[in-house]
């Protein structure tokens, strides 16, 4: 048999699902700005610690140049063919 819903019932899940809706919201006000001061002082100390990386792993004097790649050599392949030059006859 079918069970009809009644309308205590609705009323009751409508309030349960909005009072869960704005507790949500109430807690993110107040745990948001704290999340987002630990975000920014776990990625201060990421970028910190690579420039001190950097700067203590090469002092340069000024003007030095220095390259930290090297370029990808390209080798030709020879044994592709000839190259035959022609002309278009009209």
């Amino acid at each position: 048999m079918l069970q009809q819903a009644s309308v205590t019932g609705l009323l009751r899940v409508i309030l349960i699902i909005l009072l869960i809706y704005y507790g949500l919201k109430i807690l993110s006000r107040l745990f948001a700005p704290l999340l987002l001061k630990f975000l920014a002082k776990k990625a201060e100390e990421k970028f910190g610690g690579q420039f001190n990386q950097r700067s203590q792993q090469q002092p340069k004097k000024e003007g030095e140049v220095t390259i930290d790649k090297m370029p990808n050599t390209k080798t030709s392949n020879k044994d592709v063919g000839e190259y035959v030059d022609y002309e278009e006859i009209d």
